[in-house]
């Protein structure tokens, strides 16, 4: 069994800056980058709120710049998926793929959320190309177009709100006859001119060409068929956080989010630490996870160095 000072699991923002804080604070961090190294920004074209990008960063590229960063420090940083744990007690136990087992002092957990999506083929074949689950994150891009929001919450409201001070006109498609959100965010929705809610509606089919979407194909409950047109159409119908095999023994709420110490990232087992949107159901930036990666490796370090 290989036994590791300080092990991370994910490979997003949150997990590469922790390994960066990690290495340079001589803990010797070991990174697992999971099924899906440097985590949903791999999947999104052009990041422009990122500071110090004038001119933007594809996210590939800024997930890779992270990633070689964390490397030149010292990082070890591994291919490789957690398949289980056992944090009963310390040192933690990991298994990695099913057969490498790791011993570690100290765990980083920045595993990431899943977007949930309604599993079209066409949603694989346009994402990043029109398809999008964070309109923070891309909604700029569609500014004066007209853009499709998915879904009947609090998220798809604020969405749709957020688009429609950008866009030219949001349709939210909500396959029931009224909205899940809360009345606050029903009457903003209600109240914002360029929002059109087509009611009783599921999506057939993403309409796009070779450079991205174009359009949705929409039924209604009656069965009448009909197509919007679109430049993006974004999903806000949640997020799966991706905590299943720490949820044992870590805290989560009832959706599954890792609960942390106030504003610190320990949780309730000690010398186990939570960043990124693994713990994260409200921003799920990439600048936010980066900075719980940064406190969860400093959590770490003083753990690590008290023991």
């Amino acid at each position: 069994m290989e036994t590791v000072k300080c092990l991370i699991i994910g490979g997003g923002p949150a997990g590469y800056t922790a390994a960066i804080y990690a290495s340079r604070a001589d803990i010797s961090p070991v990174v697992y980058e999971g099924v899906q190294p440097g985590g949903q920004l791999t999947t999104t074209t052009d990041i422009e709120n990122y500071p110090g990008f004038e001119n933007g960063i594809a996210g590939p590229e800024l997930m890779s710049t992270m990633r070689a960063q964390a490397v030149r420090l010292g990082a070890a940083v591994r291919t490789g998926a957690v398949t289980d744990a056992d944090l009963s007690q310390r040192p933690f136990k990991i298994v990695i793929d099913g057969n490498h087992e790791i011993s570690a002092e100290a765990l980083i957990i920045a595993t990431g959320a899943t977007a949930k999506y309604l599993g079209l083929p066409s949603e694989i074949k346009y994402r990043g190309l029109g398809v999008s689950a964070c309109a923070t994150c891309d909604g700029f891009f569609y500014r004066k177009k007209t853009v499709a929001v998915v879904g009947g919450g609090d998220t798809a409201c604020e969405e749709a709100t957020y688009l429609a001070g950008l866009c030219k006109k949001v349709y939210m498609i909500v396959r029931r006859d009224v909205l899940r959100a809360s009345q606050a965010m029903q009457e903003r929705v209600m109240a914002t001119e360029n929002i059109e809610v087509l009611w009783n509606c599921n999506t057939q089919e993403v309409l796009g060409d070779e450079y991205g979407v174009t359009g949705a194909r929409i039924e209604r409950k009656d069965g009448e068929v009909f197509d919007i047109a679109v430049d993006g159409f974004f999903l806000a119908i949640g997020h799966h956080p991706n905590s299943e095999l720490f949820s044992k023994w870590v805290n989560v709420d009832k959706e599954g989010y890792i609960v942390t110490d106030g504003k610190t990232s320990k949780t309730n087992v000690e010398g186990v630490f939570a960043a990124g949107d693994v713990q994260d159901p409200l921003y799920r930036q990439c600048v936010t996870a980066a900075a719980s990666g940064c406190r969860a490796a400093l959590d770490a370090e003083k753990f690590l160095k008290m023991k």
